[in-house]
């Protein structure tokens, strides 16, 4: 005996196909859209106060959830709410850790003492700062270009170091320009410390 043939389906069981199809899509969509908003943030950086390193109009991807296991490290690049102008957001790499002593003396960094190496290679300024001890569950920051920096050494007034929960997330990702697509901070891993 023959198979028999599958009944056509009607105009109603492919329209309802159709619509569980176009549902399960925007609910795909959906949970990505919002798995990559709790992730990720971009951020344009705007100025030079990071450069060499950044540049102005440069974009990049940050993670989010990079502190969310472990605290920021020595040589980490944060975006981060500015403690001194509410509504923006900063970029700028942290140098002291909780606990620690910092000191700028002709622009070079002494961590407790020692002075810190810095292959990030930053813009020197001859300024002085501190001794300054980093409290709890906070950050020293600098940028990278000192001289036209907005960083801890200017929050003095409001406590020189940056919260942790005031930190968005680590930079990550270089997405514009092109020819600086890649890790947002490749000299972070060899950070020494002092």
């Amino acid at each position: 005996m023959p198979a028999p043939h599958p009944l056509p389906r009607s105009l109603g069981q492919r329209i309802g196909t159709l619509v569980r199809d176009i549902l399960e899509a925007a609910v795909l969509a959906v949970g990505l859209f919002l798995a990559l908003q709790y992730s990720l943030q971009n951020t344009v950086v705007e100025g030079d106060s990071m450069e060499p390193n950044f540049v102005d109009r440069q974009w990049l991807l940050v993670s989010k959830l990079a502190y969310r296991n472990h605290p920021p490290e020595r040589g980490d690049v944060i975006v981060f709410h500015a403690p001194d102008q509410p509504g923006q957001d900063f970029i700028k790499r942290v140098v002291g850790l909780p606990g620690e002593t910092v000191r700028l003396q002709q622009g070079r960094v002494s961590i407790d003492g020692r002075l810190l190496p810095e292959p990030w290679s930053p813009r020197f300024d001859s300024e002085d700062f501190g001794p300054y001890t980093v409290p709890p569950d906070s950050v020293f920051v600098l940028g990278d270009n000192r001289r036209v920096s907005n960083d801890s050494r200017r929050w003095e007034g409001i406590g020189a170091a940056l919260a942790n929960r005031q930190i968005v997330g680590e930079a990550w990702l270089t997405v514009w320009p092109p020819e600086l697509w890649g890790s947002a901070n490749p000299v972070a891993a060899s950070a020494a410390a002092p």
